[in-house]
């Protein structure tokens, strides 16, 4: 097999390679300790990180569905400082790239996290999630009106000075508008897609099977749509690269997400059925380049054909 290039810089950071793990799903890292040779990945998404700690929502918050799963988790994490004395030591010696997942429920509250994980060593990158209710403005997300989104970019953007992705969220009819806004808000990349609201209901007991109703799709059954979601975000011009997420199980799933335009991707739901799903596929991805006589995965990336 002839050498294969895997390493691929987009969004202001260097990566040894294009396959990440998405934020919600692998813990803070050390958790896939003896799981998964974190060195051999191109970096992680840790846990949101919200200013204060969370305690999260009541359980039961998470349940298994067709080719995927629904979580309430309720954005439990243990918080700026919590992290910067617990978790952060362990990821600055972890070996691959470390992106810090962060938001806010206002935007002060965006702000101020954002710009205090900015001064932490350790830290490449910061990727906010826009998914969270807008406490003042009547519990809208955040990320589904592309003006207020915007906006609040602008601001986190003049108080950060690491590169920051934004992750958006699928609950929209219009993913271009949004990827437009952050890109005129001044981000350096996205990330798409976050999980799909939907719910689950036990018909023995008729109850719902999660505490809080409704909670967030992710597995195999969002893959096609943000398949979708990426390719009009490229197709549409958007200058920022993106990181596509959703139903990444292999490394064939990888090249179409890079197809369809992403330039790296994040492995989530699959680290539950096998934690070291992100280092098979690194593994399997060179060996599928190498074999179909592809020297370099940057190739790969927008080369969707369509006629």
């Amino acid at each position: 097999m002839s050498a294969v290039n895997l390493a691929i810089e987009t969004g202001g950071i260097a990566f040894r390679n294009p396959i990440l793990t998405a934020s919600g799903t692998f813990g803070y890292g050390r958790e896939f300790e003896g799981l998964t040779d974190l060195r051999a990945l191109g970096g992680l998404v840790t846990k949101g990180i919200s200013p204060k700690p969370r305690f999260g929502n009541a359980t039961p918050r998470i349940c298994e569905t067709a080719s995927g799963m629904l979580n309430s988790i309720g954005l439990e994490n243990v918080g700026v400082e919590g992290f910067e004395r617990d978790k952060l030591p362990y990821l600055r010696e972890c070996g691959t790239r470390v992106l810090v997942n962060f938001f806010g429920a206002t935007f002060d509250e965006y702000v101020d996290c954002g710009a205090r994980l900015d001064a932490l060593d350790g830290v490449d990158g910061l990727e906010m999630n826009v998914s969270c209710p807008n406490i003042k403005a009547g519990g809208i997300e955040f990320g589904t009106d592309p003006r207020v989104l915007r906006d609040l970019v602008r601001a986190c953007r003049a108080a950060i000075r690491k590169p920051l992705w934004i992750k958006l969220t699928p609950n929209t009819s219009d993913i271009v508008a949004l990827a437009v806004a952050c890109a005129e808000g001044g981000a350096d990349g996205l990330s798409i897609i976050n999980t799909i609201t939907g719910m689950a209901i036990d018909a023995r007991t008729r109850r719902p099977k999660i505490a809080t109703i409704f909670g967030g799709l992710s597995g195999p059954a969002i893959k096609p749509i943000a398949l979708r979601m990426v390719y009009q975000v490229r197709r549409a011009g958007v200058s920022l690269p993106i990181s596509g997420i959703g139903g990444i199980q292999d490394a064939t799933d990888a090249i179409e997400f890079f197809l369809a335009g992403a330039s790296t991707v994040q492995v989530g739901t699959q680290s539950f059925v096998d934690p070291d799903a992100s280092g098979r596929i690194v593994r399997d991805l060179e060996a599928r380049l190498a074999a179909d006589g592809i020297h370099d995965v940057r190739e790969l990336v927008g080369a969707l054909v369509v006629k």
